[in-house]
């Protein structure tokens, strides 16, 4: 992109046309062919709770931006009508935190109709106001606090309803390697995509990268350029534009935001894949078909991606022109979390012959990736583990709530544990990750003993016991997830790289 919005050659100027369907398109994927399975993507993120008659036209906005790649829609705001608002409204989660407006979705439920009614009006008559953000704090495992912003209920409803119409356009324009936030894909599949592409291809060494607060430093103007590539409708240019520009409230105190979009609001992951579509997504895939000259392939989940290299030349030079890039869009690489290393199926050995140490690891999405063979045949493989810093910020936070209920009933302790540990277990039960899940299970444990025995000063809990309690309400540990090759079907392209 060049400073007035337009493509740097790899990007095709839209046109102005009407909006008509027409047969679908192939798109390219992280090094492979395109499948059925990513033409025959639905419209939203996730099943809605009802159906209300969800407008028919979405499938000809889909079809349209399928078939023309090309074209600019004039035309989209009446796609958002009181039956599409009611759906947003039922698929939001009931006991999500309020925004700024203190109301509940059971508030909000009482009158629905009209209430429904009165916001479709706003919305189309241009009166809809957006509400800053409530902005609150969480703790991530390194200690440091993430803001959230948390919306207003109705900011909720008209986003998600808004989300789902500009996500059938870009859905067909996102490109195969991108995994995160959207319908039909997931971090598992991303986990599976990326062991596929390191043991197929010729991969020998791999670029970790992170983008530096990238939801706090997303440059609105570019994204509103990046967005007038497919959206000529002014009206939902201008929503976007509100909701931009709606601010925060911290502690009652409102304060602007000129650049940015609030983590937690309902639109903020699909305008971040938008921003990064072009900003990262094009320019790899034209990197790669203008400079590469050996195998290269690319992950991307949100702002974290991997991108593996054949050679090691084509890595550094492919690094220092992504930080000029980014530079140019406002975005930096986080210096610490971005490295290089040597890593895939030869690194083991090539690092052996020159007297080094075993090769690197690098984290994604909740793992650690390490360079492994297999026990029966000593072919190369990844093998999977859960981050080990993860998981003690894990253990911490159980421990801290297991205090707080250190005079519940054992039973009702014990459900609640069960249901924090499954869910915990449930993402991470990948194969080769066995020995992190029992040991989990066993620190889960030992705690839960830790605050029983502190209920009393004569306690009569030994481990003999805990284990007996354990076997009854803790979850035992199993490989739920598949082996990568079995999930991901999709075909490498040899002449990707």
């Amino acid at each position: 992109m060049n400073a007035d919005g337009k493509s740097d050659g790899f990007v095709v100027p839209p046109t102005r046309m009407n909006n008509a369907g027409a047969e679908p398109s192939a798109e390219s994927a992280e090094g492979r062919e395109p499948t059925k399975k990513n033409a025959d993507q639905t419209d939203v993120s996730r099943a809605p709770k009802r159906k209300r008659g969800r407008s028919y036209g979405l499938a000809g906005v889909r079809e349209t931006a399928r078939s023309q790649p090309e074209l600019k829609f004039t035309s989209l705001l009446h796609h958002v009508n009181e039956n599409l608002l009611t759906e947003a409204f039922f698929d939001l989660k009931k006991t999500a935190a309020v925004g700024v407006d203190v109301v509940t979705w059971h508030d909000y439920e009482q009158g629905l109709e009209d209430r429904i009614a009165d916001l479709h009006g706003r919305v189309h008559r241009g009166s809809y106001r957006a509400k800053p953000s409530k902005r609150i704090y969480i703790t991530k495992a390194d200690g440091r606090e993430r803001p959230i912003g948390i919306a207003s209920l109705e900011d909720k409803v008209v986003q998600k309803a808004v989300g789902w119409v500009l996500q059938c356009i870009y859905e067909q324009d996102f490109l195969g390697f991108s995994y995160g936030f959207r319908p039909g894909r997931s971090q598992h599949k991303a986990l599976d995509a990326l062991s596929v592409a390191l043991t197929s291809k010729k991969v020998n060494w791999v670029l970790d990268a992170d983008v530096k607060g990238f939801f706090d430093n997303m440059n609105h103007d570019w994204l509103m350029k990046f967005l007038e590539h497919r959206i000529a409708d002014k009206r939902v240019l201008r929503l976007i534009g509100k909701w931009l520009r709606a601010g925060v409230s911290d502690d009652g105190e409102w304060s602007e935001t000129k650049v940015g979009t609030p983590q937690g609001a309902v639109i903020s992951p699909l305008l971040a894949n938008i921003y990064l579509h072009y900003v990262l997504d094009l320019w790899i895939q034209s990197w790669r078909n203008r400079r590469g000259r050996g195998d290269m392939v690319i992950i991307r989940f949100a702002d974290d991606f991997v991108v593996g290299f054949q050679h090691k030349y084509e890595a550094e030079a492919f690094l220092e022109e992504l930080r000029e890039r980014f530079a140019k869009f406002s975005l930096e690489l986080h210096g610490q979390k971005t490295r290089l290393i040597e890593f895939g199926r030869f690194a083991m050995s090539n690092r052996k012959e020159r007297g080094e140490g075993r090769p690197e690891t690098f984290d994604f999405l909740g793992f650690t990736h390490r360079c492994d063979v297999t026990r029966s045949h000593g072919w190369f493989t990844i093998r999977r583990e859960t981050i080990a810093k993860r998981m003690r910020a894990t253990l911490a936070a159980i421990k801290a709530k297991l205090r707080q209920r250190r005079h519940w009933p054992v039973g009702v302790v014990g459900r609640w544990l069960a249901r924090v540990m499954r869910g915990w277990l449930n993402y991470h039960a990948v194969p080769g990750n066995m020995v992190r899940l029992q040991q989990f299970r066993n620190e889960v444990a030992k705690l839960w003993l830790a605050v029983l025995r502190r209920r009393s000063q004569r306690s009569t809990w030994t481990w003999t016991r805990m284990q007996r309690l354990a076997r009854k309400h803790l979850p035992t540990p199993r490989i739920l997830h598949s082996y990568p090759q079995q999930n991901f079907h999709a075909r490498f392209d040899v002449g990707a790289g």
